[in-house]
């Protein structure tokens, strides 16, 4: 009787360490594809803005070009 406790006592941890891996690199993989996405969203959203801000310096010159003194 004690040998097929343990037998079940082995077999129960290798599943939980099995399961409990797939697990994790599957949180793990969902984490980082998040991440990437939202670090993409956040690129586009910096080069939107840094081209507003281009096309904003770029009118103040032309309006400082027209400027009499």
């Amino acid at each position: 009787m004690v040998g097929s406790s343990r037998k079940w006592a082995y077999i129960r941890i290798i599943t939980g360490t099995v399961v409990g891996g797939v697990l994790g690199f599957y949180v793990m993989h969902r984490v980082e594809v998040g991440y990437k996405e939202k670090m993409k969203e956040r690129a586009k959203v910096e080069v939107r803005g840094f081209s507003a801000l281009a096309l904003e310096i770029d009118l103040i010159r032309t309006l400082q070009s027209f400027h009499i003194n």
